[in-house]
């Protein structure tokens, strides 16, 4: 690790984000449990190579990572990992329009996966993830277009709603 942690300003930068201009009570309710469920694997995986496995931080991030498990599995949550799939079979343009994050995660046919709540992009190596992914991703979820389209009655939330119903 570099004697300046470049995660640190990592975490600073997805911290000084902000959905004040939002009305996230209007989002779809799946669509925003993995809209913050992105957001606290990526505060997670960049915590993990910022502070030391056993500080608080962590700790809390990790409580809340375990209650997600049970909670991805409640009603119509189950079927966004499917509802990605989908996109990507149905309608290829708003698949690529999703966040990149979105995409490996969930996408069957890409190795990247959430293990131990950290984001892996390659299961068989070792090296950490560049700090420049982490910024990438976070403008990905913060990016205008993306967070309309997670209004209940916007592109993507409208296009969820139509899996659901098959």
């Amino acid at each position: 690790m570099k004697d300046e942690n470049e995660y640190l300003t990592v975490l600073d930068y997805l911290y000084e984000k902000s959905l004040i201009l939002q009305d996230t009570a209007g989002f779809d309710k799946v669509l925003y449990f993995y809209f913050i469920d992105a957001l606290a694997h990526i505060d997670y995986t960049a915590g993990i190579y910022s502070y030391n496995f056993a500080s608080p931080k962590n700790i809390m991030g990790g409580e809340y990572l375990r209650w997600r498990i049970d909670e991805e599995k409640k009603g119509d949550r189950a079927r966004f990992p499917g509802f990605v799939n989908w996109l990507r079979e149905n309608h290829p343009e708003k698949f690529t329009s999703l966040p990149s994050l979105w995409q490996m995660i969930y996408d069957t046919e890409d190795p990247a996966s959430y293990r131990s709540f950290r984001i892996v992009l390659d299961p068989d190596s070792r090296n950490p993830i560049p700090a420049d992914f982490f910024y990438a991703i976070i403008d990905e979820f913060f990016e205008t277009e993306f967070l309309k389209s997670l209004y209940e009655d916007a592109s993507l939330a409208a296009l969820f709603r139509d899996y659901r119903s098959r």
